[in-house]
């Protein structure tokens, strides 16, 4: 006769059921937009000159005499210029490579620093007279704490300001390339990725762009780096060219734009050197192939979490749930945020915080433990027949495993802090519990597989989560970056979603 002020439980399913078909077509959609500019930015249209289309075209078309001219100076664009590497003729098609010593000032000895100007310019005119010519600075000195082996620090009673303090390193290294495809732009259509490095001369009506130069960034590693001293006079360079398609260029400039990406997000040089390796050494089309796969997996891991937590929340009764996985899970979650909340990034911390919260809602769940607002006390459901009887198995069960599992986590914890360097006890703590996680993880699942032989049924595990699940190569101890540890670093790069690797992409 009256309206109900109390909500129907069909009425929240629903909109959550609502909420989540609205976040994977959002995602749907996003990854179509992606697709269609990723294919923009492997197939750039010419411009047709005879359809009326305004055109730019290369100023390599007409085939013109060319040096590349590398210098050092203290300032770029003001300082005087030191001539380190000149190749005359310059052919943009070729690939080489040249060694010189160059010497360093007195400023970059007093742990200053020291640029290299790029020029590719007319033979035989020098570049600052030439008005079609093109240059690119780059720094060849970093600024890093210097590291020191092991002896060393043994060595080193008392440290030196110099050597705790950041230092100017050198760059052994300059990896140039150019585009060197006779390529003609359509000006209403030009990629803006490209345009930032294009400067266009006008001759009457015709405008011609002039070449397209880009230092290679990915090749250089924070661990290549040399440490300059006051004593030090010249030290070795090696410069090497590689002429590029537009395609190349294109991928190369947006792969820089990643990596500085990835600095923004937090991640430290180490982190940066390893996705460098990655992309540096990959072919363009297995890095395309691979993002589609991370979207596929990132799909499935949102339908497992969202069936996962679907499934929880409709469960009447805990028979059959084992409380010591779930209490497992959880915990091995927390320690593993706890460890990588030290000196990970925010884009890794942030889903496998998100991961530890569900398991924890998941142990006031399996342990019927509620919260009342109104009291502000915690309030425990009794339990029945059958839950009873699961938690004697869950006990037999983990009283069995516990012969096997603490000693050996003890043990491994006492022989880690005698025989392996710590930064401090709360590191040693951590770091062994985490051990203790990814060496006994697979064992977290034994109670629960005796309670499903006790009670001869399965009925109570969440079939579709496991279905998404099964998509994933690893489980969730292993998707975790672990950065202090040197021989899972690369596996832990190459698993970044590779999805936001396209992200920016511009037509």
């Amino acid at each position: 006769m009256f309206p109900s002020c109390q909500s129907h439980p069909a009425d929240s399913s629903g909109k959550r059921s609502s909420i989540a078909k609205l976040l994977l077509g959002v995602f749907v959609v996003y990854m179509l937009h992606t697709a269609w500019l990723l294919y923009g930015f492997l197939n750039t249209r010419p411009c047709d000159g005879s359809a009326g289309e305004l055109c730019i075209t290369s100023y390599l078309t007409a085939r013109p005499r060319l040096q590349m001219s590398v210098f050092t100076c203290l300032v770029p664009d003001n300082s005087q210029l030191n001539l380190a590497v000149k190749i005359d003729p310059f052919d943009p098609h070729s690939t080489f490579e040249r060694q010189v010593n160059v010497s360093l000032p007195e400023e970059t000895r007093a742990n200053g620093t020291l640029y290299a100007m790029v020029y590719v310019h007319k033979a035989g005119v020098s570049p600052l007279d030439d008005s079609r010519e093109v240059h690119y600075a780059v720094q060849l000195t970093n600024y890093i704490t210097p590291t020191h082996t092991e002896g060393q620090r043994d060595m080193q009673k008392k440290p030196s300001p110099r050597s705790e303090s950041p230092v100017s390193h050198w760059r052994p290294h300059l990896s140039i390339t150019m585009m060197s495809e006779d390529f003609t732009f359509n000006k209403a259509g030009l990629p803006s990725d490209v345009r930032r490095y294009m400067r266009v001369s006008q001759e009457g009506r015709q405008m011609i762009y002039l070449p397209l130069l880009l230092v290679n960034e990915l090749s250089f590693r924070v661990r290549d780096l040399v440490e300059i001293s006051s004593s030090t006079v010249q030290l070795p360079l090696t410069v090497s060219y590689e002429g590029i398609s537009l395609r190349g260029f294109r991928f190369w400039v947006h792969l820089q734009d990643v990596v500085y990406s990835l600095r923004q997000f937090g991640f430290t040089e180490e982190n940066v050197d390893e996705i460098k390796e990655t992309l540096a050494s990959s072919n363009l089309y297995l890095l395309v192939l691979t993002a589609l796969i991370t979207a596929l997996q990132l799909i499935c891991e949102f339908l497992a979490l969202k069936n996962d937590v679907s499934s929880w929340r409709k469960k009447k009764t805990m028979a059959g749930m084992s409380r010591k996985s779930v209490l497992w899970r959880s915990l091995s979650t927390l320690l593993i945020f706890l460890h990588l909340l030290e000196e990970t990034s925010l884009l890794v911390l942030l889903p496998v915080g998100l991961g530890a919260c569900v398991e924890v809602w998941k142990v006031f769940t399996v342990f019927k433990i509620q919260f009342q607002w109104k009291n502000s006390k915690l309030h425990v459901t009794k339990l029945d027949e059958e839950e009873r009887k699961t938690v004697e198995y869950d006990v037999q069960a983990s009283r069995y495993l516990s012969y096997l599992v603490y000693p050996l986590c003890i043990s491994g914890a006492i022989f880690s802090l005698a025989y392996l360097r710590q930064k401090s006890y709360y590191s040693w703590l951590i770091n062994s519990l985490v051990t203790g996680v990814y060496a006994f993880g697979f064992l977290s699942m034994a109670p629960q597989l005796f309670i499903n032989h006790k009670l001869k049924s399965v009925s109570h595990l969440q079939g579709t989560v496991l279905m998404y699940r099964a998509f994933r190569p690893q489980g969730q101890e292993a998707r975790v970056w672990e950065p202090q540890q040197e021989t899972k670093d690369s596996m832990r790069t190459r698993q970044i979603p590779l999805l936001f690797l396209f992200s920016p992409l511009r037509n």
